[in-house]
């Protein structure tokens, strides 16, 4: 089993910036792809950024130029730099990994949620 923990949300101004991780954890895992969603009250789930395995990365539009996805594969860590917040970036974000552990299929898993909140 692979767990995702992320960390870093909170209540921030408008033009503000958060640093968002995601912590993958178990025993004799390996990683695909990660990826940020978030979803706001009243609305659908929606992709933010994703990040290959080998750095590779894909952003929705609506927070192209102000977001920035990487990873740390030694630590098996997934980030999200959020700069030029906005309230419409109000949602909780959620971190979203392809994951298998050493003998059996490739299964996704998702973290808790952290909460972003951007209001003056």
């Amino acid at each position: 089993q692979v767990q995702l923990v992320e960390s870093g949300g909170g209540l921030v101004q408008p033009g503000g910036s958060l640093r968002l991780s995601c912590a993958a954890s178990g025993s004799n895992f390996r990683l695909g792809a990660m990826n940020w969603y978030r979803q706001a009250p009243g609305k659908e789930r929606e992709l933010v950024a994703a990040i290959t395995v080998g750095g590779s990365t894909n952003y929705a539009d609506s927070v192209k130029g102000r977001f920035t996805i990487s990873r740390d594969n030694a630590k098996n860590t997934v980030y999200l730099q959020m700069n030029s917040l906005i309230p419409e970036d109000t949602a909780v974000y959620y971190c979203n990994a392809a994951a298998a552990v050493y003998g059996t299929r490739w299964n996704i898993y998702w973290g808790q949620g952290t909460q972003v909140t951007v209001s003056s």
